[in-house]
C-alpha cells in the first residue's frame, strides 16, 4: 500500500491533480475551439441593413412580360422601382436552389401586390455573353412570371456601389423606401437559406 511519503502518491492527490485536471479541460477547450473555428465563415456581400439603396444599370434578358420594359432595354430597375419595396438578387448560378428561391419569390410578389412589392434578378459572369445565356435559363427553369431578369452594365462583380462578394454564389438585398433592411448571401448558392429570405420580407413590406 502506498504512503503518503511515495511521490507516486503525492502524485494523484493535492496540487499535482489539480493541474492534471486543469490540463485535461484546456485540451477539451482547445479542441472544442478548433471545431468552432474550422467551421466556415458567414460570407458578407453587398449592401447591409442600414445602408443606402443605390442606383446601377442593366439590361433585361427575359422576363417580366407585361412590366412595360422592353427586352434588351438599358435601364436602372432600382430607380424604376423607386421607394417600394423591393428585393434584389445577384447570382453567378442558376442551380436549382436559386430557382426555388426565385419562383418563391415570384409568388410573394403575386400575393403582396397592395404592398408593390418588386424583385429583379441580376446574373453576373466574366462574360456578358454566358450570364445573358444563364439568365435566360434561369428565367425557364423558375418559370417566374413578375421578375424580370437582367445582366448589369458591371456584369463581372455587380455594380462597384454594391460591394458584391466575389466569392458569394448569390447575395440578396432586400430594402424599401431605399433602405436597405437584410442582406443574404451564400458563398455556395446550395447553402442558402431559402427560408431565412422570405421571412424577411415582413421587414420591408409596408
Amino acid at each position: 500500500m502506498q504512503s503518503a511519503s511515495d511521490p507516486s502518491y503525492l502524485s494523484l492527490k493535492g496540487q499535482p491533480v489539480k493541474n492534471f485536471c486543469l490540463l485535461s479541460l484546456g485540451l477539451v477547450a482547445a479542441l472544442a475551439f478548433s471545431g468552432v473555428a474550422s467551421a466556415e465563415p458567414a460570407v458578407k456581400s453587398g449592401p447591409q441593413a442600414g445602408d443606402s439603396l443605390g442606383a446601377f444599370y442593366v439590361t433585361k434578358v427575359a422576363g417580366a412580360e407585361n412590366d412595360g420594359v422592353d427586352k434588351n432595354a438599358n435601364l436602372c430597375y432600382r430607380c424604376r422601382n423607386g421607394r417600394r419595396p423591393q428585393v434584389i438578387v445577384f447570382t453567378r448560378a442558376a442551380d436549382g436552389k436559386v430557382a426555388e428561391l426565385v419562383a418563391k419569390l415570384d409568388k410573394a410578389v403575386e400575393e403582396n401586390s397592395s404592398s408593390k412589392l418588386r424583385v429583379f434578378v441580376n446574373v453576373l459572369g466574366e462574360d456578358k455573353a454566358d450570364a445573358t445565356d444563364h439568365a435566360k435559363k434561369l428565367a425557364s427553369s423558375s418559370k417566374a412570371k413578375n421578375i424580370p431578369f437582367v445582366v448589369p452594365n458591371e456584369f463581372e462583380n455587380g455594380p462597384d456601389n454594391y460591394g458584391i462578394n466575389a466569392k458569394a454564389e448569390i447575395t440578396v438585398t432586400m430594402a424599401s423606401e431605399l433602405g436597405v433592411k437584410a442582406s443574404h448571401a451564400a458563398g455556395a448558392a446550395t447553402d442558402l437559406d431559402v427560408a431565412s429570405v422570405l421571412s424577411d420580407l415582413k421587414k420591408i413590406l409596408n
